[in-house]
């Protein structure tokens, strides 16, 4: 049980970077500037980069020949178990830099206590990809500054998008039974305790921004028990495609 346990929180982890890095990299090519578009590009690899890890010792722990390309791109939608926040679209630029700043926040301050963990490969991980995760966030928030102190227009448009995606945020902090588990036993970060943190650190950095904190009492979760918005199967479509189509290829 404690092997099941461990696994279904390596993937819950992990596929929130693989769906991420995958909405990122529909991008590439696509960016505002040449620099913008290439520190997107890069953040996208760091991600995949972080996934490939973690699917690595999850098919080690899952055993049965199983590789980290089974886990990635042969699983059903309801497998997957990222947050709905990192499967939103790119409707603008504002809500690319608003999901990624959004996450970003919650991803560094879930990564500084994964270093903790008695896991030594999990710690391993989250000590390998920390700075990584410390420039998204650098990144997401000084755009976000930009574009909220910028012009009246620039401001509509990122307060549109922070509006729409906060409804996703509180989703970030729900904990399955594996987490539960595996916290217990100093092994998983106990989201619940980086709730306070994250809201104060982000309404800061709005406010600086010039951007108005949403005020929400309902927030939409389910892609934690694999329920996912109708954007996920056109994302999937998408990554699975070439595995599907030639199967046993390998990254």
């Amino acid at each position: 049980m404690k092997n099941q346990h461990l696994f279904n929180y390596i993937i819950s982890i992990a596929d929130n970077s693989l769906i991420l890095g995958q909405r990122l990299g529909e991008l590439c090519g696509h960016g505002p500037t040449l620099e913008t578009d290439i520190a997107g590009t890069n953040i996208a690899l760091d991600l995949i980069g972080q996934t490939r890890n973690y699917y690595q010792y999850a098919a080690k722990i899952q055993g049965g020949g199983k590789t980290e390309d089974d886990i990635a791109f042969l699983r059903l939608e309801k497998e997957y178990k990222n947050v709905l926040l990192v499967e939103q679209p790119n409707t603008h630029f504002g809500y690319v830099m608003g999901r990624q700043f959004l996450f970003d926040v919650f991803h560094l301050l879930f990564m500084n206590q994964l270093m903790q963990s008695k896991d030594d490969t999990l710690a391993a991980i989250a000590k390998k990809g920390v700075k990584e995760v410390s420039y998204h966030k650098r990144f997401s928030s000084d755009w976000i500054k930009r574009l909220g102190d910028g012009t009246p227009e620039s401001n509509a448009k990122m307060q549109e998008a922070i509006n729409d995606l906060w409804a996703y945020t509180d989703e970030l902090f729900d904990q399955t039974e594996a987490d539960k588990a595996m916290a217990s036993e100093g092994i998983a970060v106990d989201t619940t305790k980086l709730k306070e943190s994250y809201y104060k650190e982000v309404s800061e950095v709005l406010e600086e921004a010039k951007l108005t904190v949403p005020e929400r009492k309902y927030f939409t979760r389910g892609g934690k028990k694999g329920v996912h918005s109708e954007y996920m199967g056109y994302i999937l479509t998408e990554l699975q495609y070439m595995q599907r189509t030639y199967p046993n290829m390998e990254w």
